[in-house]
């Protein structure tokens, strides 16, 4: 005789552990409630140094408010000739060693002319494939 299985998965919110520590009562949490005490002060404080020229108070305090800023490239123009993607990647090399197209944007470029040129392949194999499948249903 089968006994139904018991619900053992756990709700949202419920511990593998009952009977465990409960939240809040951790070493880090005790120390980051004594330390939150004094937090005002403590910015207060760095904020008073970075005004008075304390370069490391005002980095952290950078750091903390402000995101990093990230590089980005101005897109540059590039006329690519209309031949084959070997020479597609040619002008872009080109343009790269001339200081026309910065290096980052012209090994993006240069990745996508390989994956376009990997797509060409595929497409040329489908239609080879289905110029001899016709071929061999011709035969028949």
């Amino acid at each position: 005789m089968n006994t139904p299985k018991k619900d053992t998965k756990w709700k949202p919110g419920q511990s593998g552990n009952p009977k465990g520590k409960p939240k809040g009562v951790g070493e880090v949490q005790k120390l980051r409630e004594a330390i939150n005490l004094h937090v005002p002060g403590i910015i207060d404080q760095l904020v008073t140094a970075a005004q008075g020229g304390d370069v490391q108070a005002a980095r952290l305090l950078l750091e903390r408010v402000l995101p990093p800023l990230k590089a980005v490239e101005q897109a540059s123009p590039l006329t690519l000739p209309d031949g084959s993607l070997t020479e597609q990647g040619r002008a872009v090399l080109a343009a790269v060693g001339a200081g026309e197209l910065a290096p980052g944007q012209g090994a993006q470029l240069i990745t996508a002319i390989g994956s376009l040129a990997r797509v060409v392949e595929i497409d040329e194999i489908a239609a080879r494939l289905a110029a001899l499948e016709e071929k061999h249903h011709g035969d028949d």
